[in-house]
């Protein structure tokens, strides 16, 4: 029974409520609540701070979130080893990725792994902005850039590379930008992150890190809009060298103020520090490791 509820106090903290993670469960909202209860007094702790609109962790359901994830881990990778053997893995893995990223080189690599494990159930995310993995119970995230949350571990995969990019239809109407600053004169595609516009573009200048302010009428939270608005002709933009690579390759975006390029950033793998993670997980971080790896 306590295994049951550490999986329901999980599910309330990832769907935001105790109703709807019952409806998620089909439980009655007052089971739900004597679970929790049941749960609480087991550990001598109140793990949830509630209200009429919201559920708030508190630092004992903070630390629990860790421990019942490696708890259930441990007991479903048993269970798995015993039914289907040690060679076998199956079971469910939550993993984020940026939209064109996790569609172009993710989704791929993820049907590969399946096709390998047949008992493997992938919940992916796909999401340009950093979401949080431990609320929502992410196992993997690919993210751009370098890693600033403590509570993180990362691995590096690759480095990335961001290209001013630009069709060859914008380019001949508007013509070609020969400098930074000539990215006032144009129309630029900006992506959006979470409240943040990506407006501020690096460069190198006479040696020195400098960003150019640029402006445009498109602004986006999604990846793939971005890309296909500049494949279309409606302007110039920012993107990650692994979301365009198809694109360069076939003349379809071109690569404008390469000279002027800043060094590359991380493409990296990034999972909850405290968390152990199961076969399956580690398995398929192996997987895109490798797959990545071999695609640049």
């Amino acid at each position: 029974m306590l295994l049951d509820n550490l999986s329901l106090f999980l599910q309330i903290v990832e769907k935001g409520g105790l109703a709807v993670a019952g409806r998620e469960l089909g439980l009655a909202p007052a089971t739900v609540s004597e679970r929790l209860a049941s749960l609480e007094a087991h550990y001598g702790a109140r793990l949830l701070t509630r209200t009429t609109r919201s559920i708030s962790l508190t630092d004992e359901g903070r630390e629990l979130v860790t421990g019942a994830r490696r708890i259930l881990a441990e007991a479903e990778e048993t269970e798995a080893r015993i039914r289907l053997g040690v060679e076998k893995i199956s079971g469910l893995i939550r993993l984020s990725a940026p939209i064109d990223l996790g569609r172009n080189q993710i989704v791929p690599l993820l049907d590969a792994f399946m096709k390998q494990h047949h008992g493997v159930t992938v919940d992916l995310t796909l999401s340009d902005g950093n979401i949080d993995l431990v609320g929502q119970g992410i196992d993997l995230a690919l993210r751009y850039g370098d890693q600033a949350d403590s509570s993180m571990k990362s691995k590096k995969l690759h480095d990335n590379r961001r290209l001013v990019c630009a069709s060859p239809a914008y380019l001949k109407a508007n013509g070609v930008p020969q400098h930074p600053d000539d990215l006032a004169h144009h129309n630029c595609i900006v992506m959006r992150f979470g409240m943040r516009t990506d407006q501020d573009w690096p460069f190198i200048v006479n040696k020195r890190l400098r960003t150019c302010r640029v402006t445009g009428d498109r602004i986006a939270n999604d990846g793939d809009l971005v890309r296909r608005w500049c494949l279309n002709g409606y302007g110039i933009t920012l993107k990650s060298e692994w979301d365009v690579q198809a694109d360069l390759q076939e003349g379809r975006l071109l690569s404008i103020l390469d000279e002027f390029a800043p060094p590359p950033n991380a493409l990296q793998i990034v999972y909850p520090a405290g968390a152990e993670q199961p076969r399956r997980v580690r398995a398929l971080l192996d997987h895109l490791e490798k797959g990545l790896k071999n695609t640049c």
